[in-house]
């Protein structure tokens, strides 16, 4: 059964491929190689094979290329797009940082204007209370000076009794001169009188002026407040949304910067406008509680100095890679990447973030050149990969000072930063306090 099978496959593969001789002549003898069925026919599935696989070869090939390119066409379309919302992040920060300034130039303008209106109250008061007291003596001195009329009068009618009566005595001759005597004395305290009723109604006059002017000042004074109470919510409440955004407690933070408040003046100390003991006016209490904010935002931005809000790059640069787990571009494999990096070019200007004093400038294992700013509320900043280290360790630097060149020293593929935030020696997104400021700085 097989016998046949095998004649029969045998048959059927001569039909298309007949056994051929291929003859080989020399000089003295004649060869030839005999080619069965057979072997033509592996030879012509081997060769079908090797032509099949270079036509798939080359599919893949060409197709991989218009892949790669479609690939490139669309991450620099990316990139185009990152770019452009980079600078337009770039100009509403611009914006933010302009209308802060203006803000603070309203604010230290209101601020003169309501020292000023406080001179003028407190002088107002001054003077109110000096017409007051004057008020008070011109209204004694009437009374004084009523009685004392009573008293010459009761004193004249007894002269004139006794007048009378010594007239009657000495047969009809009446002394006079102690009566003109008497009447021109009265007449001059009468116009005393007229003059102290005169100068009493001028003052009551001038009382009513103060009133007026004090009514005035009291209603400028509330409008400076307002302005005043306004500027302070557009100042404080984005620095207090910037801190919670970045997850920092600021009731703790504001308490820290109080307790550490040395070589940046003192809190504001609360106003009063009366030496008496007397309980506080609503105008004293609304300015105490513009003093008090005027004392927070001091103290937030000192904070903010303080914390890292800023950018470690102001040059061109793109984002090459974000906190997280991430390949690794050395091994392939999975790794938590504890910061961002920076790309720029070689060289660039690396910045402090915050102020700070420098804790390590030095080359350390994988990071290269590196420098580490020690800052308060246990925050440290970590810069790596750096072409060159502008500071020393112990140095105390401020928020944009010029610390180092960015490069690729350490275990890095390329010239870029990488940038660490860490709390308490946990890492942490550098991102978070970035983004928390974008609508502040």
């Amino acid at each position: 059964m097989r016998t046949r099978l095998a004649i029969k496959a045998h048959n059927l593969v001569e039909r298309y491929f007949p056994e051929r001789r291929v003859f080989m002549k020399s000089d003295t003898e004649m060869r030839f190689i005999r080619l069965r069925p057979e072997t033509q026919l592996l030879a012509f599935v081997g060769s079908s094979l090797v032509v099949a696989w270079a036509i798939i070869a080359t599919a893949i090939l060409l197709m991989d290329s218009i892949g790669a390119g479609n690939f490139r066409e669309q991450a620099k379309r990316d990139q185009r797009l990152y770019q452009e919302r980079l600078n337009v992040l770039a100009s509403e920060r611009d914006m933010r940082v302009e209308e802060a300034l203006a803000a603070q130039e309203r604010f230290n303008a209101a601020l003169d204007q309501i020292s000023v209106m406080q001179s003028q109250l407190l002088a107002s008061e001054t003077r109110r209370r000096e017409l007051e007291t004057g008020i008070d003596v011109i209204q004694a001195t009437l009374r004084d000076t009523m009685q004392d009329r009573e008293s010459a009068r009761d004193q004249i009618a007894a002269l004139k009794e006794a007048n009378a009566e010594t007239a009657a005595a000495d047969g009809g001759v009446t002394i006079s001169a102690p009566v003109d005597f008497l009447a021109t004395a009265l007449a001059e305290t009468a116009q005393e009188r007229d003059q102290i009723y005169a100068d009493a109604q001028e003052a009551l006059d001038r009382a009513e002026e103060m009133e007026f002017e004090i009514a005035m000042m009291r209603d400028r004074n509330d409008e400076i407040f307002r302005q005043l109470e306004e500027a302070m919510a557009v100042s404080v409440e984005p620095l207090d949304k910037m801190f919670r955004s970045a997850g920092m407690p600021t009731d703790r933070i504001i308490e820290q910067v109080r307790r550490g408040y040395s070589g940046q003046g003192g809190p504001l100390t609360p106003l009063s406008f009366s030496t008496s003991g007397e309980e506080p006016s609503a105008d004293e209490l609304r300015a105490n509680r513009l003093l008090e904010q005027m004392d927070k935002l001091n103290l937030y931005r000192i904070a903010a100095e303080r914390a890292p809000f800023a950018m470690p790059v102001k040059s061109a640069f793109r984002y090459t890679s974000g906190y997280g787990y991430r390949r690794d571009p050395k091994t392939g494999g999975r790794r938590m990447h504890n910061g961002t990096d920076f790309a720029a070019a070689p060289g660039t200007n690396i910045y402090a973030t915050a102020d700070g004093v420098i804790i390590h400038a030095g080359w350390q294992s994988g990071f290269g050149r590196m420098v580490k700013i020690q800052h308060d509320f246990g925050i440290e900043t970590l810069y790596a990969h750096n072409s060159n280290i502008r500071v020393r360790k112990g140095q105390r630097v401020s928020r944009g000072d010029h610390i180092a060149d960015m490069g690729s020293t350490g275990r890095s593929t390329g010239t870029h930063l990488h940038y660490e935030v860490r709390v308490g020696g946990n890492p942490v997104n550098p991102m978070i306090y970035i983004k928390a400021a974008n609508d502040v700085f």
